[in-house]
């Protein structure tokens, strides 16, 4: 994440560009909560005429879009400006049918964001993977989507941990 970026990545800002991010607005795709800290976000997907497919159900696009970006958005928005955040690879496994508005939930625990940390503080790559269960408003699975994320430590940061932990190991000598 760029600096300038880094000074209005804020929840509100971020769920209001996302809603009005074209390729979600047309898709009815919307974002409904952005936690405060980007742990949590829910998604919903509205069942319109234009997401269905030949089958009436939903569009596969449309439900796959819906958890696009959305967990490397959050640990941008956690991570900050000290991390490369990007999508690596994503699957989707539709389990049945979607035939009514679809909700995503996505969470990012501590100890997730403890292993990302601790994986990359010295500048090593890490690619955390993620499950998200897409449902509908019965509460049953639609599609299981598994991401996996690319993460490291830019170089400058990388740096300074370095210096750090040096400095901390010839203080305790």
């Amino acid at each position: 994440m760029d600096k300038r970026i880094a000074r209005i990545y804020r929840p509100k800002v971020v769920k209001f560009v996302l809603n009005t991010w074209p390729p979600f607005w047309g898709a009815g795709i919307k974002i409904t909560e952005i936690s405060e800290d980007f742990r949590q976000v829910s998604v919903t997907l509205k069942f319109r005429w234009w997401n269905k497919n030949a089958n009436r159900s939903h569009y596969g696009g449309s439900i796959f879009s819906m958890t696009d970006s959305i967990y490397s958005l959050m640990l941008m928005g956690i991570l900050r400006e000290q991390y490369f955040v990007w999508d690596r690879e994503a699957s989707i496994n539709f389990v049945k049918p979607g035939v009514s508005d679809l909700q995503a939930d996505f969470t990012i625990s501590q100890n997730q964001l403890n292993e990302i940390q601790a994986q990359t503080a010295l500048g090593d790559k890490h690619f955390p993977e993620f499950v998200t269960h897409v449902k509908d408003q019965e509460g049953q699975v639609v599609a299981t989507i598994q991401r996996k994320l690319y993460v490291r430590r830019k170089p400058k940061y990388r740096q300074q941990e370095v210096v750090d932990n040096l400095e901390r190991k010839t203080s305790l000598s």
